[in-house]
């Protein structure tokens, strides 16, 4: 939706109001002026309200994708309106954790509404003991675990979590050196699973 397609939208400052006394009661000049108030109206409109556009919580959702820009973000167009809008709002944080455990974990959160714990296989460890034994290789894997979030009730369904969605983010954040495997659990690492009974 262009913001010139708002029909009748009328002008905070009309122009014909704004020329001296002489064209007040001239018809040709009020018409003439009225004319590109029908123009201008939508300049000024979106003038008067720019920092809502500038804000990711208000912003017209066909101005989201321009936002993310800014901010250097992709936002899926197949996302909510509401995620998206929240990843364009997190996306400095996010910028600021890019490449971390932290980061990853917070993506993940934030895009596809699970827990997780990052195990990174990178090898890079040291010690404070001279002579230290050398520590394994690395396993050259980052092993993502995800858990659902759970309701008010406590529970969290395994199978809400978007599995192919999870992937590809982790994917996309994994280093190149380095292959990622995903694996989603019932609940968090080291909590007893709970059986029915």
């Amino acid at each position: 939706m262009t913001r010139a397609a708002v029909p009748g939208l009328p002008s905070r400052y009309p122009i014909g109001e704004l020329l001296p006394a002489l064209y007040a009661d001239d018809d040709l000049a009020q018409r003439f002026t009225a004319g590109l108030d029908t123009v201008l109206a939508p300049v000024l409109s979106t003038l008067d309200n720019l920092p809502a556009y500038v804000d990711p919580a208000l912003a017209p959702a066909d101005f989201l994708p321009w936002l993310a820009s800014w901010v250097g973000v992709e936002a899926d167009p197949a996302w909510p309106v509401e995620l998206r809008r929240a990843v364009v709002a997190h996306a400095v944080d996010l910028h600021r954790w890019r490449g971390t455990r932290r980061g990853l974990v917070e993506r993940l959160r934030l895009v596809c509404g699970v827990h997780a714990e990052v195990r990174d296989g990178g090898g890079a460890t040291w010690s404070a003991e001279p002579g230290a034994a050398l520590p394994p290789p690395p396993t050259g894997e980052l092993l993502v675990r995800v858990w659902p979030v759970r309701g008010p009730d406590g529970a969290g369904r395994v199978d809400a979590v978007d599995v192919h969605r999870v992937v590809e983010v982790a994917t996309a954040s994994c280093p190149a050196h380095l292959t990622c495997r995903v694996e989603v659990l019932p609940g968090p690492p080291g909590e007893p699973e709970q059986t029915g009974g």
